[in-house]
C-alpha cells in the first residue's frame, strides 16, 4: 500500500490559514501542476473531518467519483454530498490502511493537516509532493508537526511554472 500526500503550501509553511480559509490559493489551482494525473492514480482518498467541511463550501465537490472516506469518530451527515462517493471510518491511521488494503485499494491519497501529521507520524506515508505557492501568509496550519523522531526524505525532483509555484517530490522509505 502506498499512501501519498499532493498538498499545496504557502512559502512559509502553512496549508491554510487559522480558520482554515484557503483563499490564497491561485484560482482553480493556477496552471497544469500535475493533480489531475496524481488524482487518476489512486484508489481512494483519505480526509479528516475538517478537510471535509472546508471542502464542502467550494463551488463543486472536487474529487469527482473517486471513493472518498471521512475520518472521525462522530457521526456525520453524508447526505450533503452530491455526486461523489463518501464513506466515514474510524481507528488508527493503520487500522483505515489495512482496511483500505482489505478492500481492494494500493494508492491512498492522504489530505488534511492533522490526518497527514497522523499518518506520518505512524510511518504510513511514502510519497509527498509538495507545491509551494508563492505568498507569504504568516500564520496558518503548517502541513508538519511534531514528530517522534527524523523522517529522511530522498528527493525526486523539482520543478518550476510560470506562475512561481514550486513543486518537489520526495519519497520516504520504510
Amino acid at each position: 500500500m502506498t499512501c501519498s500526500v499532493f498538498v499545496g503550501i504557502s512559502v512559509d509553511g502553512f496549508m491554510a490559514r487559522p480558520n482554515g480559509e484557503l483563499d490564497w490559493l491561485p484560482d482553480g489551482g493556477g496552471e497544469p501542476h500535475g493533480y489531475d494525473e496524481f488524482i487518476a492514480s489512486v484508489d481512494a482518498i483519505v480526509i479528516g473531518r475538517k478537510t471535509f467541511e472546508t471542502v464542502l463550501g467550494f463551488d463543486a465537490w472536487p474529487y469527482g467519483d473517486k471513493r472518498v472516506v471521512i475520518l472521525s469518530s462522530r457521526p456525520i451527515d453524508l447526505s450533503v454530498v452530491h455526486g461523489g462517493r463518501v464513506e466515514q471510518m474510524a481507528g488508527s491511521p493503520a487500522q483505515i490502511v489495512s482496511q483500505l488494503e482489505a478492500g481492494g485499494s494500493h494508492h491512498l491519497y492522504i489530505d488534511g493537516g492533522d490526518t497527514i501529521q497522523r499518518f506520518l507520524r505512524e510511518g504510513l506515508i511514502r510519497r509527498l509532493i509538495i507545491t509551494r505557492v508563492p505568498v507569504l501568509i504568516g500564520a496558518g496550519i503548517a502541513l508538519f508537526g511534531s514528530l517522534p523522531h527524523d523522517v529522511r526524505l530522498r528527493h525526486v525532483t523539482t520543478r518550476h511554472f510560470a506562475s512561481g509555484l514550486v513543486q518537489s517530490e520526495y519519497l520516504i522509505d520504510a
